[in-house]
């Protein structure tokens, strides 16, 4: 039965007179989904061990939990009273809250219990010595300025600004000790030509890779950043082949003890195959100690969870300050995806010698945990903010000039240890992806539309998909609009050659390259890869989980229009082609959140076939792996995947599908990483047509931090 609140009972919320009724009130609100029930269980906890406590502490307490759910590490009481309606999950899949029960008239939502709480009142009565505190003692809530924490997570945030702190305090002593000269031609010997003249993106005039490995030399904390293919991993191995070279030169024989690490299972594999390709390639002729170079580079990634040492039943690790992990450089890739609590776990098990160095596009989806960290500490990443002093000494070391538009000589001890690449060698100039992709993280629709007005050949808008299934299964079959041809010849169908590929070409390169009865494993193997690549070339995105136009409703419409092609079984758990992901990992597998595998079969003994799930290993070899449906206990079916667990892959044709209504979940942030995940043909189908991509352009994440707050650049 749902909880409703009288027009008297209202009222005593709204002036905070009643702590019983704000319970009943977020009883409700559990009810309709819209606060966890661990929220509610918080508030309820504290008006239990503190009598006194006013109704809007008990409030903002379940609220301050909430928000963790959400991404954010703290309630901001301003923004809070700004957009009451915005602390909730509420409404469900983007409905407005006008529509969300009109028929209950009873229902109370944020807007209207806070529409006459000033800020200073809601700070007043948060005034509590036992509940809440300023940072010291061990009041469970902290209010700093407007933003109310959790203790714990108010404590991550000073951690991580601390720690971060230390290591840019020393970058000075760091500095002093390097040899310019010899960092000068360390430096010319791996970047032996300049960027192409087509570099013409930022700064024409600056080869950023160089300029971060010299930012990243003298600096124990430094973030290289940047969109895709502008070269971060190419970079980050230059700079380890650069700090090994100037170690081993250092005469003491020993290389510096380097990890590579990644927040997730699938980020990992990506880091490891293609790390393992730039360190093959690197140019270290110039070095008298090449090889040994070389060789002191690892190429091994791990996830940060095992790196750490997860332990069982606990959120603590085995690393932590009291046991340090045993290193000297660190390098995580994919640090978007590193949520707070990670990041102060991270630092608490560094050695305080050791230099962290953070990898990451600074415009991709936050990580899903509460936190921002790579964002913020990058906020200010386009526009430089080097001092004049770092511009004079990163020419001297580089040769490179930086252009005067990003010198700010009140810059940041932390802006002067930040890299931001500004050249992608992935999209070209005249590429419409890449295009597409500025004009989102320019949060102007205008200039979005303006992209898409160009007839871009590698990008296609679709906005009649919610016409039935026509346009849905020509574009999931086989990669193309509604409009397009699709010639068939004795029962095997192709679309037009200019089209994108999708669903149809991995499952019918399945069937005819399937080898016979009698082949050997690596026969096997090899028919593996070629079903995986071509899986690889086409993905269907989406914005939400749930509802129609989530992966949830989008499966299941795959699946049914897969089986109307007959391209898969129309029954059965398991069948072949069937694409699935992993979604926790599995050590003992070797499989990893993320992973994506596709059913096929092995001969067996009696002469038929065996189902068998086969993935990648992930270590840039082209070894695969078998698995027995039956030892797979956390994989779902992946024909749709959401934008949040896509972050790490890239597809040759992207699909993202955005739904008919706006969702707080539709943001610039999450446009752009779909887009991004797009190598060479990108398709934006959404059922809302134009308004929805332009809202969700304007929409920016701003999770509620103090993370800035702690560096002088706020």
């Amino acid at each position: 039965m749902t909880t409703t609140l009288s027009e008297a009972s209202f009222m005593m919320v709204r002036h905070a007179e009643s702590r019983e009724q704000v319970e009943r009130m977020l009883a409700g609100w559990v009810e309709r989904g819209w606060l966890r029930d661990v929220d509610a269980a918080f508030a309820r906890f504290l008006a239990r061990e503190v009598q006194d406590a006013h109704a809007l502490l008990i409030l903002a307490a379940a609220l301050a939990s909430h928000q963790l759910g959400r991404g954010h590490a703290c309630l901001d009481l301003a923004a809070t009273l700004a957009d009451p309606a915005s602390v909730l999950s509420l409404p469900p899949d983007g409905l407005s809250v006008r529509d969300v029960d009109e028929a209950d008239h009873d229902i109370v939502l944020p807007s209207s219990v806070l529409a006459d709480i000033t800020l200073e009142r809601w700070r007043a009565a948060l005034v509590h010595s036992e509940l809440v505190g300023d940072g010291a003692g061990s009041s469970p809530l902290v209010l700093i300025g407007t933003r109310l924490y959790l203790r714990r997570y108010w404590q991550y945030e000073q951690n991580v600004c601390r720690a971060i702190g230390q290591r840019l305090e020393a970058a000075g002593q760091l500095e002093s000790e390097l040899d310019t000269n010899g960092l000068r031609d360390a430096l010319a010997t791996l970047f032996p030509a300049p960027p192409p003249a087509s570099a013409k993106q930022g700064d024409a005039h600056a080869d950023w890779q160089k300029l971060a490995c010299a930012l990243a030399a003298r600096s124990a904390f430094s973030i290289v950043t940047g969109g895709p293919g502008t070269g971060k991993t190419t970079t980050v191995v230059k700079l380890l082949a650069l700090l090994q070279s100037q170690t081993l030169a250092g005469g003491t024989g020993k290389p510096l003890r380097i990890r590579l690490a990644a927040p997730t299972g699938k980020a990992a594999a990506r880091l490891n195959e293609s790390i393992a390709n730039a360190v093959a390639s690197l140019p270290l002729g110039g070095f008298p100690q090449g090889e040994a170079i070389r060789a002191a580079i690892p190429v091994a990634v791990m996830t940060l969870h095992r790196l750490l040492g997860t332990r069982p039943d606990t959120r603590r690790f085995r690393h932590h300050a009291g046991n340090p992990l045993s290193l000297d450089v660190l390098v995580i890739d994919e640090a978007s995806m590193v949520d707070l609590e990670m990041m102060n776990a991270v630092l608490d098990a560094l050695p305080e010698h050791a230099r962290l160095i953070l990898l990451g596009d600074k415009d991709q989806l936050a990580s899903v945990e509460a936190g921002a960290v790579l964002g913020e500490l990058c906020q200010r990443a386009r526009k430089g903010h080097y001092t004049r002093a770092t511009q004079v000494w990163l020419q001297e070391a580089t040769g490179e000039r930086i252009d005067a538009k990003l010198v700010d000589e009140s810059g940041s001890a932390l802006d002067q240890s930040i890299a931001m690449l500004r050249f992608s060698h992935r999209f070209s100039s005249e590429s419409g992806i890449g295009q597409l992709a500025e004009a989102v993280n320019s949060g102007k629709p205008k200039k979005v539309a303006s992209v898409w007005a160009r007839g871009h050949a590698d990008l296609t808008l679709i906005e009649s998909i919610e016409k039935g299934d026509a346009a849905l299964k020509a574009l999931v079959v086989d990669g193309v609009a509604g409009g397009a041809q699709v010639s068939c010849e004795a029962g095997v169908c192709k679309p037009d050659a200019s089209a994108r590929h999708g669903y149809r070409h991995y499952l019918q390169t399945l069937r005819d390259k399937q080898p016979a009865h009698d082949a050997d494993q690596a026969t096997l193997d090899a028919w593996a890869n070629v079903v995986l690549e071509a899986h690889g070339k086409f993905q269907l995105l989406c914005a939400l989980r749930r509802g129609a136009w989530g992966v949830e409703g989008l499966n299941r419409r795959v699946a049914h229009l897969l089986q109307e092609e007959r391209l898969i079984a129309a029954t059965g758990e398991w069948y072949l082609g069937r694409p699935v992901l992993v979604t926790r990992n599995d050590y003992e597998l070797g499989l990893m959140n993320g992973d994506i595998g596709i059913t096929l079969a092995l001969p067996a003994p009696d002469g038929g076939w065996s189902l068998r799930v086969v993935f990648a290993a992930g270590d840039g070899s082209r070894r695969v792996k078998w698995v027995l449906p039956s030892r797979l206990q956390a994989v779902e079916t992946v024909f749709a995947l959401t934008v949040h667990k896509s972050q790490g892959s890239e597809f040759t044709h992207a699909a993202l599908v955005l739904p008919d209504t706006h969702s707080p979940v539709l943001t610039r942030e999450l446009v752009y990483t779909g887009i991004t995940r797009a190598r060479s043909y990108l398709t934006i189908a959404s059922v809302g047509g134009m308004a929805i991509i332009e809202r969700a352009v304007d929409a920016q994440v701003r999770r509620a931090s103090g993370l800035s707050a702690g560096f002088d650049f706020q």
